[in-house]
């Protein structure tokens, strides 16, 4: 890492500011060799962590830009080396000019991450904090900020600290039998590993359980508005988008094709989809939308089946609801504010088992309570902070969500490693075969934090960040 790394931290495109980040050892007199303040008296070297008026020059003198300098010295900085910002005219031409010189300078041109990773390898954040600022970037929502911005902070870490801290002294119990064994104790050692065990595997669980709502947070809830024609689907999203977004008329197969947008429902981000009436045609092009609407079913976390009350249920509705998993079903019988022709007896026959609603997407209430029954589903009440058991066990009224799918397998494979050693210690088995299966488990939540990984490991992490950061 003895190399100067540098890359444009901002955006692409045209701004009012853009920035040139420069990272390593030689980064000050990268700055001194193409910076001229307009003060004689303001150097960046004596003047650190201030931003600094004057202009580019290159080699022969040439201005490039006119631009504010700031000169950060090693170890308080984003990457723990000294680090210098150029900030310039937000154009591509400036930039890229600005960029070109530093580069002739002796810096090398960043990978994408590479300034994170290089904060990682210097221990100014553990692997959790680095992969988090990904996610702060490409929040959503606000919901999803904070659970980004408390990863970043280090609370995801700490838990994961405490819990391989609990692991520690489990293992230091075992390593004091197996030197020193006393068959008086043997019977209730074995007793208290195996409630510590399960309270250990028990705060896994429930971090395992968090995921869904993480995956949730990260990437958005999918969730697919179907049914027959002229049921209400556009006039839902247009109700839920507060605009008119998707076209509604009386005419029949108007939606010819799938509407996706990104909403934001009590914080969580939800992307909505309004697809082609599901129906026999023999319209070529409603068949086509037609089909993608079958596709949207198989990829949705949550699929809204609208029923018009003011027709009765039919075949089509009955195939309808025999190709959607009930699990991830949510029926509305909608234009509640008309004259219905569906019978009490027939929506409970028809939706026995999954969840219903009898609504009039054009009641705000109603919306209202699609939109509680949106964020129930998507595990809202985790964003809330409510109490669960395990959060009283931990002493937290407000979980960590795990949002990262490294880190759910890493927590899986600890989970199946302390059930293993669970089983062991409820069969008598010697202490040597316990201590493999925990110190498996306390490896693999190191492989969360980074304590213990492979390089590999690593480099995929940091290939998925952007440019410049």
């Amino acid at each position: 890492m003895e190399s100067t790394i540098a890359a444009i931290a901002t955006s692409p495109g045209e701004s009012g500011i853009g920035i040139i980040r420069i990272s390593g050892e030689e980064s000050l007199n990268i700055l001194n060799k193409i910076f001229y303040p307009a003060s004689k008296n303001l150097a960046p070297k004596d003047n650190h962590r201030q931003l600094i008026y004057g202009h580019i020059k290159d080699e022969f003198g040439h201005i490039i830009d006119e631009v504010l300098a700031v000169y950060f010295p090693a170890p308080k900085t984003y990457t723990a080396e000294d680090v210098v910002e150029i900030d310039c005219h937000g154009g591509i031409v400036p930039l890229s000019n600005t960029l070109s010189l530093v580069l002739r300078c002796g810096a090398n041109l960043a990978e994408p991450g590479e300034f994170t990773k290089r904060a990682f390898l210097n221990g100014r954040l553990d692997l959790t904090q680095a992969e988090a600022v990904i996610d702060v970037i490409n929040s959503k929502t606000n919901s999803s900020f904070d659970v980004a911005m408390e990863q970043l902070r280090g609370r995801f870490s700490k838990e994961i600290n405490e819990i391989r801290k609990e692991i520690t002294d489990v293992l230091v119990d075992i390593a004091v039998n197996i030197d020193y064994p006393d068959e008086d104790i043997e019977l209730i050692l074995y007793d208290k590993l195996e409630k510590e065990l399960r309270s250990i595997k028990k705060k896994v669980d429930y971090l395992i359980d968090s995921s869904d709502t993480g995956r949730i947070l990260r990437e958005g809830l999918n969730v697919a508005i179907i049914g027959r024609p002229n049921v209400g689907k556009s006039s839902l999203m247009n109700a839920m988008l507060r605009e008119s977004r998707a076209i509604v008329t009386e005419i029949p197969g108007t939606t010819r094709d799938t509407i996706e947008e990104l909403i934001n429902v009590r914080g969580i981000p939800v992307n909505l989809i309004d697809t082609a009436g599901i129906r026999s045609t023999d319209d070529v092009i409603e068949q086509i939308g037609i089909d993608k609407s079958k596709k949207s079913l198989e990829s949705a976390d949550l699929v809204i089946f609208m029923i018009d009350l003011t027709s009765e249920i039919s075949t089509e509705d009955y195939d309808i609801l025999n190709q959607v998993d009930k699990s991830k079903l949510l029926i509305l019988f909608n234009k509640a504010d008309k004259t219905a022709r569906i019978s009490e007896a027939d929506i409970a026959s028809f939706a026995r088992e999954v969840h219903y609603m009898i609504t009039s997407v054009n009641d705000s209430k109603s919306v209202d309570e699609i939109e509680n029954a949106i964020f129930e589903k998507a595990g809202g009440n985790l964003l809330l902070g409510k109490e669960s058991e395990t959060d009283k066990l931990a002493g937290s009224q407000k979980s960590n969500i795990v949002t990262n799918a490294r880190h759910k397998n890493m927590l899986e494979r600890a989970a199946t490693s302390l059930g293993e050693a669970i089983n062991a210690a409820s069969g008598g088995m010697p202490l040597e075969f316990l201590e493999i299966d925990i110190r498996n488990a306390y490896e693999e939540l190191g492989f969360i934090t980074g304590d213990s990984v492979q390089d590999d490991v690593i480099d995929e992490v940091f290939s998925r960040f952007c440019l410049g950061k």
